[in-house]
Formats: C-alpha cells, sequence, structure tokens
C-alpha cells in the first residue's frame, strides 16, 4: 500500500490536532441529533403482532422481556431465499453479546425476518449467533414497517422505503431499525425507525474500517457492499 502522504511526527500531530476539532464538532453535532431522535413523539401501536419462535409463539410485548424499551432489528431473509441476506449478516455479526448491556439500560433486543423458524434456526446455528430472532412469517409486521414488500403487494399499495415513496421495492425484503417502548398502562408504543445508511451506525465493523487510511475501500459505483460474505465463505 504506497502512503497518501508522509510527514514528520511533528506534523503529523499537527493534521492529527486539527481533525480533532473537526471530530469535537461531529461529536457535538451527534449528540445534539441524539437528542432530537430521544425526543420525538410516540406513535401507539394499532395492532398485536404475534411472532413464531424456537419456544412457539411469541408477542410484541413477551419480546420485551419485562423491559419497558426494544429494538428490533430487520432483517433480510424471506420465505423464498436459501440464506439470510448477506449484508444483514455482516450486520448480525455485531450483535452477539449486546443483550446484557442492553439490559442493564432497560432495554431488550430482537431480530426479525419474515422467513419460517424451520429456515432461521438452521442459519442462525450455522452463523453460531445467540441473539433472539423470530418469524414475521404470515404476518404484516414487515410491511407495516417499511421493510416487507411481498409479491402479492396490491398494485395501488404505496411502496415506502427510508421514508420515500419508490416506483419499485429493490427486494421482497429490505433492512431496518425500529425501536418500541412500553407505556406506563403496557400501550406499545413505535419511536423509531431507520433506514439504508441510517443503519451505518449499528454496524461495528464498518466503524472500525473507517478508521484506517484506506477505509471501507469499496467500489464507487455498482453495488458497494458486493465484497461481503457470510463470516464462514471468505
Amino acid at each position: 500500500m504506497k502512503p497518501k502522504l508522509i510527514a514528520s511526527r511533528e506534523n503529523w500531530l499537527s493534521a492529527r490536532k486539527a481533525l480533532l476539532e473537526q471530530e469535537k464538532q461531529l461529536t457535538r453535532r451527534k449528540d445534539e441529533i441524539t437528542r432530537l431522535r430521544q425526543s420525538l413523539p410516540w406513535v401507539p401501536l394499532e395492532k398485536s403482532y404475534v411472532f413464531q419462535s424456537d419456544k412457539g409463539e411469541v408477542s410484541l410485548e413477551d419480546l420485551f422481556e419485562g423491559r419497558d424499551q426494544l429494538i428490533i432489528y430487520h432483517f433480510m431473509f424471506g420465505p423464498k431465499w436459501k440464506a439470510g441476506c448477506v449484508s444483514c449478516s455482516f450486520w448480525a455479526d455485531g450483535f452477539n453479546g449486546l443483550d446484557p448491556h442492553l439490559a442493564a439500560r432497560d432495554i431488550a433486543f430482537a431480530v426479525v425476518s419474515s422467513a419460517p423458524m424451520s429456515m432461521i434456526t438452521p442459519f442462525k446455528k450455522r452463523m453460531d449467533w445467540d441473539f433472539t430472532w423470530v418469524s414475521s412469517n404470515g404476518t404484516s409486521f414487515n410491511r407495516d414497517f417499511d421493510v416487507g414488500f411481498p409479491e402479492d403487494m396490491p398494485a395501488d399499495e404505496p411502496i415506502i422505503y427510508n421514508f420515500r415513496q419508490l416506483e419499485k421495492a429493490p427486494h421482497d425484503e429490505m433492512p431496518g431499525v425500529s425501536v418500541f417502548a412500553k407505556g406506563e398502562d403496557s400501550t406499545i408504543y413505535h419511536t423509531y425507525s431507520a433506514y439504508s445508511r441510517g443503519l451505518d451506525s449499528t454496524n461495528a465493523a464498518y466503524t472500525f474500517m473507517d478508521l484506517t487510511p484506506m477505509g471501507r475501500n469499496e467500489p464507487t459505483s455498482g453495488n458497494p457492499m458486493a465484497w461481503v460474505r457470510h463470516h464462514d465463505a471468505y
């Protein structure tokens, strides 16, 4: 790898301190955006959802596991897919070990896909993941949170992804994250959702890559994530 620029330690330190000031500005701006996110209004859910799990049926409330907040990652894995999405798997490799830390802050975490458990369970075992993963198969959950676009969707139903209307869904499943909170009367509220590049901050590997000189080193045209594989297939 050829250096982009070579400097003395003194000159490097001067440039690094200048960058640090910009990094601090970004951190302060991020903190401000976080406060705005946490101040969003809550929307009460109008539907009750029941998922399939390794232990049978579980409700959305069950996924809270007695906590007041719940984060759900919408994992791309449809009923007709051969395996879970490679990109979502890239994200999911960072999910193991999250639960005790989130639980300490009154937060539950779960992954939801529309593939049946008969497909999810063996794939989860193959990937050696231990987080909660349930199936929304047969429910409108994915569609209601703008990550599911089944073939039998009514032709006049708008396709919304990342808060924009699209002419055509890129895939029958798309990635996202949704956050829920439980009110004092046990009402469940939807508080936040993010999609597309809004998920970047939840990928630990990308965060570390961005610290390096070459960064992500992804192509500027075509699919930038074409390099990604399931972690047992590199």
